[in-house]
């Protein structure tokens, strides 16, 4: 699954737009390397997202190509 796609079905980055944007800018990493939008992420893999001065660290749990809003928590296991 596309990194943009993962980022916006789990609920981590609300679109998906905004998504590729912060691939765009730098501010992904799919284990310790840069993100681009179509990176394919898979189960086990490490993210990093830069929000401002706040780092999100999570690990992939499932993929899955439509969540419901209580089921998106599951697929990310958030770390540190």
């Amino acid at each position: 699954m596309r990194i943009d796609k993962f980022l916006k079905n789990s609920r981590l980055i609300k679109r998906r737009t905004i998504a590729k944007e912060a691939c765009e800018q730098d501010r992904i990493t799919v284990n310790g390397k840069l993100a681009k939008p179509g990176t394919e992420v898979k189960t086990g893999d490490l993210i990093e997202i830069q929000f401002g001065n706040s780092l999100i660290k999570a690990k992939v749990l499932k993929l899955s190509e439509s969540t419901k809003k209580e089921d998106a928590a599951t697929m990310y296991e958030i770390i540190e």
